[in-house]
């Protein structure tokens, strides 16, 4: 508890636009697009949204004194698809879709028609798949 009067310290949280470079099997690392610096983030940080992690894309990383604390994939990424069954024609048996595994490893539900090797746009926040890209 704080009395009235006293002041105490602001933090210094920040968010900002960094490229996803690579994951070295341990981290993540990021890269400021305008001052080139980098930095790492660890799984605890990046948590789930790993799997929408692609090389190249702009995530918003929430910076505490310069740490990474969250890290916001794009609202949609454009992915290929290197796994799914053949779609039936006629197949709308299972509410018209069937699962796919996309080049990050994230399972997506998918239209039948969506075949290996194709590229989807997918939204990060809810995991659906959205259109071709």
């Amino acid at each position: 508890t704080f009395k009235s009067g006293e002041t105490i310290e602001a933090a210094d949280v920040a968010d900002v636009e960094m490229q996803y470079l690579y994951n070295d099997g341990q981290f993540w690392h990021f890269m400021n697009p305008e001052s080139y610096e980098q930095l790492a983030a660890d799984r605890a940080v990046v948590g789930d949204n790993a799997k929408w992690l692609k090389e190249q894309d702009v995530c918003i990383i929430t910076l505490f004194n310069g740490v990474p604390l969250i890290v916001e994939p794009p609202n949609t990424v454009v992915l290929k698809v290197t796994e799914t069954d053949p779609g039936l024609k006629g197949d709308t048996s299972g509410g018209g879709g069937k699962p796919a595994t996309l080049e990050t490893g994230a399972i997506v539900r998918v239209p039948l028609f969506v075949q290996i090797g194709e590229t989807i746009k997918v939204n990060t926040r809810t995991g659906e798949y959205v259109s071709r890209a």
